[in-house]
């Protein structure tokens, strides 16, 4: 459902792929969350070609896409990612290495988010981004940016903490930080849960392997890890604010966390055999 996929080509949208995912969740009665509208790393190059060339044309283009892209699926897509990983890597600020604040400054993410509220009013529109709830530099800026579209009331519903987390983590933190996220009043959504045991430096090909095999009590670490978060959110963000808890893949097989950052790690809660793992049960004990 991003750009790339969307509008390979100028003037060429290809929803093929969006209207399967639709009709299936259609048929089996699904809530379908869109993930994302603008992001950097999924811009295609024809956009960023022609933005350096044209900057007034960004802005337009922008609203254009979104109208059409959210428009379309009014009433269908229940909510959105309508911006995702807009902060610095780490620490605090905006990511400037960013074709679209590059062109159109910080006031991009309000755009999009007026943009995509004019195209769907009843979407829940949500901010995404990855160690929040563990860089607490980046934590405030998000907090301060949400603080900032709510007193002049730019149309952002949620806050999307993608936590891929690892096991050493510290629950206090995570508790802190989801805590003061609720506060806000928008909703909550931990939108891209995995859990590893290894270390990465957040760059493609920058795992660190630490651990080598999967032991029996690893397994029962990352049991009680899973248990913890799911815990966690029920307890510190009220109910009617809870959106959901999304997977980011849900076996060690095909996980995202072995290609991206070239690494052994099993961060999900089913095995490279398909076999739900004892993370597994330790998400269904906190739901029960």
């Amino acid at each position: 459902m991003k750009m790339h996929q969307v509008m390979p080509m100028e003037n060429s949208f290809d929803f093929s792929v969006v209207d399967s995912i639709v009709q299936h969740t259609e048929d089996y009665e699904q809530r379908l969350f869109g993930h994302n509208l603008i992001w950097h790393s999924s811009t295609p190059t024809w956009v960023k070609n022609k933005a350096k060339k044209n900057p007034e044309w960004l802005a337009s283009f922008m609203r254009e896409y979104i109208h059409e892209y959210v428009g379309r699926y009014r009433g269908k897509v229940h909510g959105w990612d309508v911006v995702n990983e807009g902060l610095k890597t780490a620490g605090s600020g905006y990511r400037t290495d960013s074709i679209w604040y590059e062109t159109l400054g910080p006031q991009y993410i309000e755009m999009a988010f007026r943009y995509a509220h004019e195209a769907d009013p009843d979407a829940v529109l949500f901010y995404n981004d990855f160690n929040l709830e563990r860089d607490l530099d980046k934590f405030e800026s998000m907090m301060s940016m949400v603080g900032d579209f709510q007193s002049r009331e730019v149309p952002i519903s949620g806050i999307g903490f993608q936590m891929h987390i690892r096991m050493d983590i510290p629950n206090s933190i995570i508790a802190e930080t989801l805590k003061r996220a609720a506060d806000t009043g928008l909703q909550i959504h931990l939108s891209e849960v995995d859990i590893i045991f290894n270390t990465h430096d957040d760059s493609r090909g920058g795992g660190i392997q630490r651990f080598d095999t999967l032991t029996p009590e690893m397994r029962v670490a990352q049991k009680k890890k899973y248990y913890d978060l799911v815990t966690i959110y029920r307890k510190v963000v009220p109910e009617s604010q809870q959106y959901g808890i999304t997977f980011w893949g849900f076996n060690d097989r095909d996980t995202w966390i072995r290609r991206f950052f070239d690494m052994q790690d099993w961060p999900t809660i089913y095995d490279d055999n398909l076999a739900p793992k004892p993370a597994f049960w330790g998400v269904v004990e906190a739901l029960n």
